[in-house]
């Protein structure tokens, strides 16, 4: 991992967007002091797998073909 640069609170407030594009692009992480404590600032990249991790089911989806709804026969279903 690349050494934090560390800024003030004010510095980051002044330039926020310019720091946090800076953070993506380079990968470089950002400590910013404040009341003597570094809170830290990374980018972190999802792994592939993961997006798909965090689906959820959805129970009453269909799954499948859907042309093959069209040709169910619904006429048992159905009362006038």
């Amino acid at each position: 991992m690349l050494r934090p640069m560390a800024i003030t609170a004010s510095h980051l407030r002044a330039d926020v967007y310019r720091i946090l594009d800076e953070i993506l692009e380079t990968g470089a992480p950002v400590e910013i002091e404040r009341k003597g404590m570094r809170l830290r600032i990374v980018a972190v990249h999802d792994e592939p797998g993961n997006r798909l991790d965090r689906l959820q089911a959805h129970p009453g989806a269909v799954n499948g073909d859907p042309d093959d709804l069209v040709h169910l026969d619904w006429s048992g279903e159905w009362t006038p």
